[in-house]
C-alpha cells in the first residue's frame, strides 16, 4: 500500500475557526496513527484576506496545538500556472468550454456528466450517490483569468499526491464536482471522509454568536492547547470506551475513521471548562506556579501570599482552577487585603439578620485559639452550627467575609492559609462595614 498522505488546506483570514482546526486535528491524528504524512497547504488565493499576518496567525495556532507537518508548506498562489494549464487541458479535451454569453461570459466552465450517477465511498458517511442529471456545470476559471477553488483544490491535491481528504461535511457537494475533475484530468480521486457539523444547543451550526468560535479566543480565555485538542477530537469521534481526557499518545493509538460519527456534534462549553480543569489539575506544580506568578505580576500583586508560602496556596487553588483567566481572581484574597467582594454573595450571605453578631462572635472565638489549625477552627464552626441547626448559616458568611467570594478551598484550609490574625481582622471588618 502506498503511503497515506493527508492535508490541511485552510484559507487564512486572520482567525482560525474551531471547525477548521478540528479537521486539521483529525488529519494529523490519522497520519500519526498509520505512519503517513500530514501536509499543510495554505489556500491563499484571496489576496485581500490572506495577508502575511493572517498566515502567521494560522501557523501560530497550529504550533500552539502541536500540529506539526511533515513537508514544507505549500502556498496555492505558487501553483496558479499549474491550475491554468489544467484548465487548458480540460478545454482541449472537451471536458470544459468557454462561456460566451451572460454573466459568465469569458469564464471557463467544467462540463458535469449528464447521464448515470456520481458516487463515492465516504469513510465516515458511507456510500454517497448523486444522479448526474441533478448536477450543474460550474466555473473553474473566472473571466479575469483566476482559477476557482474547485480547480485549484483538485490540482493541488494531485500535485501533493494526496491519498485521503478529511474535511467537514459542508464539502460533500463539492466532492461530487471534485471527483469528476480528477477523472477528467486522468487522475484517480483520493478517498474522502467528511466530518459531522459542529452545532450549538439548538442544533444549528456553531458560530461566533454562540460564544468563542476561533482558536485565538480560547487561548485568550485561558484554555490549554491540550484541552482544546482533546475536546475538538471528541466532537465527532469517540475512543470506544469511557475515556474522555486522553494523552496525545493515547489519542494517536486509538484514532481511526471507523470510530468517527456521522451525526452532528454539539459544542458543550460546560464540558470544555470541566476538561480544562482536569488538565490544569494534572499540570506540574511548577508550570502552574509560573502561570500564577505571571498573572499576579500583571495584576500588580505581590508574588508571595500575605501568609505562608506560595506552594501552600497553590495546593488547594490549582485543582479548583478551570481556566487560567480565573487567576488571580479566584485566590486574590491570599495576596492582598484589597480583595473585591461579590455583591450577590454579600447580599445573600452577609446582609442578613444576625450575621453581624455571628461574625463578631466567630472572630472572638478564633482569636482565643492557641493553635489556629484546621481541626481547631472546624471544631468552633461545628459547635456554632449545632446552635443554629446547620453548617450553612455559619460557613457561608465566614467564607464571604474572609475571601469575598462563595467558592474556593475548604473553609478550614482557607482560614489557616489566610492566618489567624488576618482572619480575625477580616471578620471584624466585615461585621462593621458590610452587614445590615
Amino acid at each position: 500500500m502506498d503511503q497515506v498522505r493527508v492535508r490541511f488546506a485552510p484559507s487564512p483570514t486572520g482567525k482560525v475557526h474551531i471547525g477548521n482546526i478540528r479537521a486539521a486535528i483529525f488529519n494529523w491524528l490519522y497520519a500519526r496513527h498509520v505512519g503517513g504524512k500530514f501536509l499543510l497547504r495554505v489556500e491563499d488565493t484571496d489576496l485581500e484576506r490572506s495577508t502575511p499576518e493572517a498566515i502567521q496567525t494560522l501557523l501560530e495556532c497550529m504550533e500552539w496545538l502541536g500540529l506539526d507537518f511533515d513537508e514544507p508548506v505549500v502556498y496555492q498562489t505558487h501553483n496558479v500556472q499549474k491550475h491554468l494549464e489544467a484548465a487548458e487541458k480540460l478545454l482541449a479535451e472537451g471536458y470544459a468550454y468557454k462561456e460566451t454569453e451572460g454573466p459568465k461570459a469569458g469564464c471557463i466552465v467544467f462540463r458535469m456528466p449528464k447521464e448515470g450517477r456520481i458516487e463515492f465511498e465516504d469513510l465516515v458517511k458511507g456510500r454517497m450517490k448523486k444522479k448526474a442529471e441533478d448536477t450543474q456545470d460550474f466555473v473553474i476559471v473566472r473571466s479575469d483569468g483566476s482559477p476557482v477553488f474547485h480547480l485549484a483544490n483538485v490540482v493541488d491535491d494531485m500535485l501533493q499526491n494526496i491519498t485521503l481528504v478529511i474535511r467537514g461535511d459542508d464539502h460533500v457537494e463539492n466532492t461530487f464536482k471534485h471527483i469528476e475533475l480528477f477523472k477528467a484530468l486522468g487522475y484517480t480521486p483520493p478517498q474522502y471522509a467528511h466530518l459531522p457539523m459542529i452545532v450549538n444547543n439548538m442544533g444549528k451550526p456553531y458560530s461566533k454568536r454562540d460564544g468563542a468560535a476561533f482558536v485565538g479566543e480560547f487561548r485568550e480565555q485561558g484554555y490549554l492547547p491540550e484541552t482544546l485538542f482533546n475536546f475538538l477530537l471528541l466532537l465527532g469521534w469517540a475512543p470506544g470506551d469511557d475515556r474522555e481526557v486522553m494523552t496525545r499518545e493515547e489519542m494517536i493509538e486509538a484514532f481511526s475513521l471507523e470510530r468517527c460519527k456521522s451525526s452532528p456534534s454539539r459544542f458543550d462549553m460546560k464540558k470544555l471548562r470541566w476538561m480544562n480543569g482536569e488538565y490544569i489539575a494534572k499540570q506540574p506544580k511548577e508550570q502552574f506556579k509560573a502561570e500564577l506568578v505571571a498573572r499576579l505580576k500583571a495584576a500588580g500583586l505581590p508574588e508571595q501570599p500575605l501568609n505562608g508560602s506560595l506552594d501552600a496556596v497553590i495546593g488547594p487553588v490549582q485543582p479548583r482552577t478551570k481556566v487560567y483567566t480565573e487567576l488571580p481572581g479566584n485566590c486574590i484574597y491570599f495576596f492582598t487585603e484589597e480583595y473585591p467582594f461579590d455583591e450577590a454573595a454579600v447580599t445573600k450571605r452577609l446582609k442578613q439578620p444576625g450575621v453581624r453578631e455571628l461574625l463578631e462572635e466567630m472572630a472572638n472565638r478564633f482569636e482565643a485559639l492557641e493553635d489556629f489549625t484546621e481541626e481547631a477552627t472546624e471544631a468552633i464552626v461545628r459547635a456554632k452550627s449545632e446552635e443554629l441547626g446547620g453548617m450553612g448559616p455559619v460557613v457561608h458568611p465566614i467564607r464571604v467575609a474572609v475571601s469575598g467570594i462563595t467558592e474556593g478551598p475548604g473553609l478550614f484550609e482557607l482560614l489557616v492559609l489566610v492566618g489567624k490574625e488576618r482572619t480575625v481582622a477580616r471578620l471584624r471588618k466585615a461585621a462593621a462595614t458590610l452587614t445590615a
